[in-house]
């Protein structure tokens, strides 16, 4: 299946990408592993004809935005993620509304035509840089509640949550207690949480970032012993860089089934048939590729 897969990628000049959350075996086959910041930039300056997006559908609508002449495919069409069905684009108009002088931030976790309606969008890496570009004194942030909890830690802006209460079902399976347990048990772990987790495991993680400044800790950090609260697809990828370091997941069962949907045979079936296509309206493409790109120039001016 491998060999059929790379036969097909090099006829039909694609690109496979793949989310730190993919099976060990779809990372493997992948041309580019990372988060949803690493993944829109490599969509962005691809030269390939064809791009097979293997994440959560609104990750290879971002890359279509971005690559409005290229295919984008997704090898299941029903890896949807909940937390960005929590925002439809009428949420974020009501919101609109109701804070008519706020300006409006959306995690990338965030429906295309969600996206279409908010003055810049942001990743898990950037949140905080992203609100404090904004001219207003009140940014709206969502879909991610706990998002945007960590982000008023570094901004003196008032952001207010859209939805209230939206939130990653993955991320909300860590509890504060287990983990305590769990570096009680390994004293000499460092324990590394992501931001969408609840505000609680902050409290208790010596590292919280996105899932590339995790991965860019275990890496550097002289720690050989790491508990890692984010969805268990990221260990594969750490374990192969640090063989010399034990990876803990902070919950077994911490697993985004809809991630997982992708599967080789899958892969190769979607580059065959160049099935799935990513189809957005032209008028959601260009409102929500402005948004994108007011995060991509905005890293620049950042570094």
């Amino acid at each position: 299946m491998v060999d059929k897969i790379e036969r097909l990628k090099r006829e039909k000049k694609a690109i496979i990408l793949a989310h730190n959350y993919q099976r060990p075996e779809v990372q493997d086959i992948a041309d580019f592993v990372g988060d949803s910041l690493e993944l829109s930039l490599c969509a962005a300056q691809t030269e390939a004809k064809l791009i097979v997006f293997c994440g959560v559908k609104f990750m290879a609508e971002t890359a279509a935005i971005l690559n409005p002449d290229k295919k984008v495919l997704i090898p299941d069409g029903n890896a949807l993620c909940p937390m960005a069905a929590m925002l439809p684009a009428e949420f974020v108009r009501f919101y609109r509304r109701k804070y008519p002088d706020a300006k409006v931030v959306l995690y990338i976790n965030s429906l295309a035509e969600a996206k279409a309606h908010c003055d810049a969008v942001c990743t898990s890496a950037n949140s905080a840089e992203i609100i404090n570009m904004m001219d207003s004194e009140t940014v709206l942030f969502g879909p991610d509640s706990n998002l945007a909890c960590y982000a008023r830690g570094f901004t003196d802006k008032k952001v207010v949550s859209i939805p209230a209460y939206g939130f990653c079902p993955v991320h909300k399976l860590f509890n504060r207690e287990d983990i305590i347990r769990l570096k009680d048990a390994n004293r000499d772990a460092e324990v590394l949480a992501h931001p969408e987790c609840n505000p609680e495991i902050y409290e208790v993680a010596d590292f919280v970032g996105s899932t590339s400044k995790m991965y860019r800790e275990a890496l550097v950090s002289n720690a050989k012993k790491f508990i890692v609260a984010t969805e268990t697809g990221l260990l594969h990828r750490m374990r192969k860089e640090r063989s010399d370091a034990v990876f803990i997941p902070a919950y077994e069962e911490a697993v985004c089934v809809n991630m997982k949907l992708h599967t080789l045979e899958k892969i190769y079936l979607s580059l065959k048939n160049e099935r799935y296509r990513i189809n957005l309206p032209p008028k959601i493409m260009t409102q929500a590729r402005e948004a994108v790109e007011f995060m991509l120039r905005a890293r620049e001016t950042l570094r």
